[in-house]
């Protein structure tokens, strides 16, 4: 008997599952979180009924569908939270966040709004503020980063970061690594601040 042997039932819904995510991926990272979910289905060659069998809802779709990234951030703030020099682990969350953010619009759009209906994106943008607000206070102890720095100013920062995701994608990853190089030297501390630091003493800066 020669031939390819006939699919199965269950490997074809393996199949349009793993396709309607490659789309979502797709769509929603150019497009964002307000691309309608019949556009993911044209774009998996698939109908929207069959999208709604895998997914029952948008915000279903949604947190499947960044799973990858957002096991990228958790991982991003252990890295830093683990560095012996807080300082660098917190210009290299800010690095990492950035870059998560530019390679998909869509995933920006989720971390940032905690999208409501979505627990999972909520509980992320959580978790991110509580190790942001503990690595700041060890980089601030050492000096290096300003001590008015506050947790808003990242939140604050990424906002502005979202205005490069309208950039072409060929140029923004280069566009996000300056803007977070920018950002990483507006938070740090100045000479003054991070001199007295060292000596133990007061700053007057």
């Amino acid at each position: 008997m020669t031939g390819q042997l006939p699919r199965t039932g269950r490997s074809d819904v393996l199949d349009n599952r793993a396709r309607l995510l490659e789309a979502a991926r797709a769509v929603f990272g150019e497009q964002g979180l307000d691309a309608p979910v019949r556009d993911v289905a044209r774009h998996a060659a698939l109908s929207p009924a069959t999208l709604y069998r895998h997914f029952p809802t948008k915000q279903a779709l949604i947190a499947e569908t960044f799973t990858e990234q957002r096991r990228a951030c958790h991982s991003a703030v252990r890295d830093a939270l683990s560095d012996a020099d807080p300082w660098r682990g917190f210009q290299g969350l800010i690095e990492r966040i950035c870059e998560l953010h530019a390679h998909s619009r869509g995933f920006a759009d989720a971390f940032m709004t905690a999208f409501p209906e979505v627990m999972d994106f909520a509980a992320d943008r959580e978790r991110t503020v509580r190790a942001v607000t503990e690595l700041a206070r060890r980089a601030q102890a050492t000096g290096r980063l300003r001590p008015g720095f506050v947790v808003d100013d990242l939140i604050l920062m990424l906002t502005a970061h979202q205005g490069l995701l309208h950039a072409p994608r060929s140029a923004r990853l280069a566009a996000s690594r300056r803007f977070a190089a920018y950002v990483i030297d507006a938070f740090r501390a100045a000479p003054g601040h991070a001199d007295a630091a060292a000596r133990g003493v007061p700053s007057r800066v």
